[in-house]
């Protein structure tokens, strides 16, 4: 892309490769706090529009701004890390690279998981939040339709989805490798949302001995216990209830932990010190980090599952060509449409022109008409005024060039006016 608005779409983000889970939960945005971030953006810089993508391994904010730099200082602002030099952490992309990036996101092809499927509906979350903060304008919108016509195309096209090892699978096998066959163990899930639900789903297929979901509404809670056959409380009740369970799975939208030292520490005496497993999915964490430093616990961060996952990068590395295909085709499509996009103002001025000089001839001729004059004249006169007033400036700019820029502009005349023969 070299035109102008192209000039103006960027992507700034950190995801698990450029930032550890610490640095991403800093500057992570809760969904409800999402659209005033939006609002807010748009109002203290020059951001057109934008979007804002945060999940538990990404923060990444799309917009169309002619000054791309104030987006990484809002970014540091809005989260007061006046400490930290975010910068380190950050990448951007511009232009096609921008949308190259989003259409990989959304294809699964930035992932920890690779070809995960869960990214794509967090991606549409995104666009909903932005087009409820009215930060969704016409190059965004397209951008995001083309993302998820691209992401359906590589799902449906390619085996990229196939043999999927997820954050799911990967929770499943820590659990087990620490605490032997799932049969004999209790299972705690803290929150009742997509990636809970998904854990469960996995943990359920080995038939765990019991099942029990805590939530911060408890008829949220107990839908999804009753879908999982378990039981339902509500996170005041976990004091009192962690100390019954073996594996404690969590991802929740909160803001603060969840789960202190102190509390796992009173648990694991209640339970004579029998091991206990503890998955983290949320970013911001839901369990403090200073509980892995006890003794009979097992904690484990979206990051430590993601190395048991890479292992299971290769067996899915053929189908990433194949993708990768698919989404440059798709760029190309939509630089073509900026590019078209960006010629309208032009071809509105060109047709204004032509409009002002029809006018000017075409009042002429009703003069002459009102006067009696010979029509066949009339209309002689509109067609020549016409054509001299069309021609002059493109055949008088032509004239007074020289050299190579006179070529050019022939070349690019011929190419508009003269129809070759077939």
């Amino acid at each position: 892309m070299t035109d102008a608005t192209s000039h103006q779409l960027h992507a700034f983000g950190l995801n698990h490769e450029t930032a550890p889970v610490d640095v991403r939960e800093k500057i992570a945005f809760p969904q409800d706090r999402l659209i005033p971030a939006l609002t807010e953006l748009t109002h203290d810089t020059p951001v057109e529009e934008a979007v804002i993508l945060s999940t538990c391994n990404r923060t990444e904010i799309y917009c169309k701004t002619p000054a791309p730099d104030d987006v990484a200082l809002w970014l540091a602002r809005h989260h007061a890390l006046d400490g930290l030099d975010i910068a380190q952490y950050l990448y951007r992309r511009d232009g096609s690279a921008a949308a190259h990036h989003a259409f990989r996101v959304a294809s699964g092809l930035d992932s920890m998981v690779l070809g995960e499927p869960q990214i794509l509906g967090q991606v549409k979350q995104a666009v909903r939040s932005a087009e409820e903060a009215g930060t969704l304008g016409p190059l965004l919108h397209k951008l995001f339709q083309q993302t998820f016509s691209v992401a359906k195309a590589v799902r449906s096209q390619t085996a990229i989805g196939e043999r999927s090892v997820s954050l799911a699978a990967a929770a499943l096998k820590v659990a087990t490798s620490v605490l032997g066959p799932m049969e004999e163990q209790r299972i705690l899930f803290i929150g009742a949302g997509e990636m809970v639900e998904l854990v469960a789903t996995h943990f359920l297929a080995r038939r765990p001995l019991t099942v029990t979901v805590a939530n911060r509404t408890l008829e949220r809670g107990r839908a999804l216990a009753r879908q999982l056959g378990g039981e339902a409380i509500t996170l005041s009740e976990l004091p009192s209830e962690l100390q019954r369970h073996d594996v404690v799975v969590s991802s929740t939208a909160s803001h603060l932990p969840l789960i202190g030292k102190g509390l796992v520490e009173r648990a694991v005496k209640a339970r004579k010190h029998r091991p206990m497993v503890m998955i983290d999915l949320a970013v911001p964490r839901d369990i403090e980090s200073e509980v892995g430093e006890l003794e009979d616990v097992f904690l484990y961060s979206v990051d430590d599952l993601g190395d048991i996952v890479q292992e299971n990068r290769d067996s899915r590395q053929s189908a990433v060509a194949e993708a990768e295909a698919i989404i440059s085709t798709r760029v190309g499509e939509f630089v073509d449409w900026i590019h078209t996009r960006d010629v309208v103002p032009t071809i509105r001025l060109l047709r204004d022109h032509a409009e002002k000089y029809r006018q000017i001839e075409l009042e002429r001729a009703r003069r002459a008409l009102a006067r009696g004059d010979d029509p066949q004249q009339v209309m002689e006169m509109l067609s020549s005024g016409l054509l001299n007033k069309l021609l002059h400036h493109p055949v008088q700019t032509l004239h007074q060039s020289r050299g190579e820029h006179r070529q050019h502009l022939a070349e690019a005349l011929h190419r508009l006016f003269i129809r070759d023969k077939d």
